[in-house]
């Protein structure tokens, strides 16, 4: 188990030949964080933004953001529900956000069990670096948003920047801040983008 107080650094292999990693990205848990978390949900119809989402989303794609959600969906590990479910939530999730004029760069999905001992089960940092690899991004000036421990923990072992959000969010050492709401996340992550970057 992965210890919550000393994240270990993980090298972000470089491909050859490819754009210099500039892009700086926002990493986004699911459910909890952007949705009703539902436990373990089959139904798209059950998809539902939580207060201020949308809003705060549009403001970190102004700032020049990349929008990835990175999420654990081990119901389609244990037999729940299979892939294609999951696949239709997030076409529901696109759809609320496209509404809002909110454009995802990508969703990215875990599968498995912890059972399984993945690398891309958070708080393993697999999904980040899939989609660091894929979209050029700069993860030391990125940064990652849960509501769980293991979501900070994913971010911290690759250099993000770790910000919890909900009521009832637990300790976790590694978080550099804590909000109750969305928005609170959003100007915080502002302001700290506009202190790195001279704004």
């Amino acid at each position: 188990m992965m210890d919550a107080t000393e994240p270990v650094r993980v090298a972000v292999p470089q491909q050859r030949n490819a754009p210099r990693d500039s892009r700086k990205a926002v990493f986004l848990d699911r459910d909890g964080t952007l949705v009703a978390d539902r436990g373990y949900l089959a139904d798209p119809e059950g998809i539902e933004l939580l207060p201020g989402v949308a809003e705060g989303l549009a403001a970190l794609l102004k700032a020049g953001f990349l929008l990835v959600v990175v999420t654990n969906q081990s119901g389609v590990g244990r037999g729940m529900f299979p892939m294609t479910a999951v696949e239709a939530q997030h076409q529901r999730l696109k759809q609320l956000l496209t509404d809002q004029h909110v454009e995802l760069a990508g969703i990215e999905v875990c599968p498995h069990c912890p059972e399984d001992h993945c690398d891309c089960r958070k708080p393993a940092p697999g999904m980040l670096l899939r989609a660091a690899r894929r979209l050029h991004l700069d993860l030391d000036s990125s940064f990652l948003v849960g509501d769980k421990c293991s979501d900070i923990q994913a971010g911290a072992a690759v250099g993000c920047r770790g910000v919890l959000v909900g009521a009832d969010t637990g300790d976790c050492p590694l978080a550099e801040a804590r909000f109750s709401d969305f928005g609170g996340v959003v100007a915080w992550i502002l302001r700290r983008n506009a202190e790195d970057t001279g704004g």
